[in-house]
C-alpha cells in the first residue's frame, strides 16, 4: 500500500524531495544514518543532503561515494572545556564521562547550521540523531517536519518507558532484585539493567537535565525512525506505534553493495578467515565496539578464556598487545588472530567461516549478527546494552549470556566462565538452537527490506508519501 501510494505520488508531483540528515557525532550513530541516505536515494526523485563535521567527512565521504548525496560541513565548536582540541567523535574522547560536555558543545553548531538551512533547497524533512535535541528548533523555524533517530530497537524504549512511567527502579532493595515489568509481565529486569539518570531515586544534575531536553524535543518531532523491522518485535512495535513510529531497518541491509575493482587486496583478516574456511574450521567474531572501557584485569581474562577455550577466533580491539598478557597471541597464532584496524564489520559477519559473535550487544552489531545469520554471546557494557542482551537471549533467543562471577547482569567475568559459554555458543546445543533461530531471522530481515514488497521498504514510502502528501 506504502509503495504505490510513492509510486502515485511521484507520477503526479514531479516536484523534488529534499531530505535532510544530521547524524550524532559517533560512529554508531553516523553508520545507520548513511544506510538511510543510500535507501532514500534509491527512490526516484529525492534529494539527500548529509551535514558532519570536517573530521568526521572522509568516512562519509566514503561511505557515500558512489551516490549523489551532497555532504555539508560544520565546524565542531572549538575551545569547548573538558573536550581535547580536534575532537569531533565520541570514538576520540579520552572517557565517555565526557558525553554530556561533548553533546551540549553540539548546540553551538545551531547558527551555523541554520545559515547553510537558508541557502540550501527548501527541505521536505529532516531525520536527525535524538541526542540532537536542538535541531528540532530549527526544523520548526523552518517550517519542515522532524524526525529523531535513534540508534535504539523498540523493544528496549517499550520496557524503558514502562519502567519509568511505573517507578519500577525505586521499589527493589537490590540493584539484582528481579522486576516484572508491568505492561509486558513475562520480562523479568533488573536496577542494573540501567543508567543513570533512570536508576537515580531523585535524578538530577548535567545529565538529567540533557536526558530530559532530547527526551522533550523527541516527543515534540513529527515521529521517529527505527533502526528495526516489524516481524523481529512485533508486540513492541505496535505498543510503540503511537508517538509515530517509523520501522525501517534493518539499515544495515540499505547499504549500496561495494563496486571495488578485483584486484583490490584483501585485508588480512579477511584472508585469514578464508583460510579457516578452506580448512573447515569455524570461528568466533569477538568484538566491544569502539566506546566500551574494560580494565586491564578483565582484559586477561578474556584473552585467557579464548585460549583455553581451543576454539578459532577473530579479536577486534583498541588495545596494545601487552594489556592482553605476555605472549599471548604469539600462543594462539594457529587459530586466533587479534586486529587492532577499523575493520568493516558486516564483511567480518558475513564471512561463511563466521559461526558465533562475541559481542558488547550496540544494536548495530545485533543487527548486522542478525542480518549475517549469527548467533551471539552477549556480554552488554553500557547504555541500553543490557535490554538489548535480555531481547537477544530471553525475546528471540538468538544467543546466550556470558557468566558473570556473581550472576549480576555487569559482573566480573572469570576466564573459566567465558570459557563455558564460548565452547556452548559454538559447539553446544543452546548455541546450535540459537543458530537456527538467527538463521529464520536473518530471511525475515532480507524480505523487510525488499523494495516495493518488505515491511520496511514499505514503511519508509509511507513516511515520505505523507510528509510530502501534507506540503501538497
Amino acid at each position: 500500500m506504502g509503495s504505490i501510494a510513492y509510486s502515485s505520488y511521484r507520477q503526479h508531483h514531479l516536484q523534488p524531495i529534499h531530505v535532510v540528515l544530521f547524524p550524532y557525532m559517533s560512529k554508531g550513530h553516523i553508520i545507520p544514518i548513511l544506510n538511510l541516505a543510500q535507501l532514500l536515494l534509491r527512490r526516484p526523485g529525492i534529494t539527500v543532503t548529509l551535514f558532519t563535521t570536517p573530521a568526521n567527512r572522509p568516512f562519509v565521504e566514503k561511505s557515500l561515494a558512489n551516490t549523489t548525496a551532497c555532504i555539508v560541513d560544520i565546524p565542531f565548536p572549538v575551545s569547548v572545556p573538558e573536550i581535547p582540541a580536534g575532537v569531533e567523535s565520541t570514538d576520540k574522547l579520552p572517557s565517555m564521562s565526557l558525553f554530556v560536555p561533548f553533546t551540549r558543545a553540539t548546540k553551538l553548531m545551531q547558527p551555523e547550521f541554520e545559515r547553510l538551512l537558508e541557502i540550501l533547497p527548501p527541505v521536505s524533512f529532516m531525520v536527525s540523531d535524538g541526542f540532537l535535541w536542538w535541531t528540532l528548533e530549527s526544523a520548526t523555524k523552518f517550517g519542515f517536519p522532524r524526525f529523531a533517530f535513534y540508534g535504539m530497537n523498540n523493544y528496549a524504549m517499550a520496557v524503558s518507558r514502562s519502567v519509568g512511567i511505573n517507578r519500577l527502579l525505586s521499589g527493589p532493595e537490590s540493584d539484582d532484585e528481579l522486576i516484572t515489568v508491568s505492561e509486558f509481565p513475562w520480562i523479568k529486569v533488573t536496577r542494573k539493567d540501567f543508567n543513570p539518570p533512570f536508576t537515580d531515586p531523585e535524578p538530577k544534575g548535567p545529565l538529567f537535565e540533557l536526558t530530559m531536553d532530547q527526551i522533550v524535543s523527541v516527543s515534540n518531532s513529527h515521529g521517529m525512525i527505527i533502526n528495526s523491522f516489524y516481524e523481529l518485535e512485533p508486540v513492541f512495535v505496535d505498543h510503540e506505534a503511537k508517538p509515530n513510529a517509523w520501522c525501517v531497518g534493518p539499515l544495515c541491509l540499505g547499504e549500496t553493495p561495494k563496486t571495488e575493482p578485483q584486484s583490490h587486496p584483501k585485508p588480512a583478516w579477511i584472508q585469514w578467515l578464508d583460510q579457516k574456511l578452506d580448512q573447515g574450521s569455524s570461528v568466533l567474531y569477538v568484538a566491544f565496539g569502539s566506546q566500551a572501557e574494560i580494565s586491564s584485569e578483565q582484559l586477561k581474562e578474556i584473552a585467557v578464556g579464548l585460549e583455553e577455550s581451543k576454539v578459532n577466533f577473530l579479536w577486534v580491539t583498541r588495545n596494545k598487545e601487552s594489556e592482553l598478557g605476555d605472549g599471548f597471541e604469539e600462543r594462539v597464532k594457529e587459530r586466533g588472530i587479534v586486529v587492532r584496524d577499523w575493520v568493516d564489520q558486516k564483511e567480518i559477519l558475513m564471512h561463511k567461516s563466521i559461526q558465533g559473535f562475541l559481542s558488547h550487544c550496540g544494536w548495530n552489531s545485533v543487527l548486522e549478527s542478525i542480518c549475517a545469520g549469527v548467533p551471539i554471546l552477549a556480554w552488554p557494557m553500557l547504555a541500553e546494552q543490557p535490554l538489548n542482551a535480555r531481547m537477544i537471549v530471553e525475546e528471540i533467543k538468538v544467543g546466550l549470556r556470558v557468566e558473570t562471577c556473581d550472576g549480576s547482569v555487569r559482573g566480573f567475568v572469570k576466564w573459566q566462565g567465558l570459557q563455558k559459554t564460548v565452547k556452548e555458543l559454538m559447539e553446544g546445543e543452546t548455541g546450535m538452537e540459537a543458530r537456527k533461530k538467527v538463521k529464520e531471522l536473518s530471511e525475515m530481515a532480507k524480505n523487510a527490506m525488499e523494495e516495493n514488497e518488505g515491511s520496511s521498504w514499505r514503511s519508509l514510502d509511507m513516511l515520505i508519501s505523507e510528509i510530502t502528501c501534507k506540503v501538497e
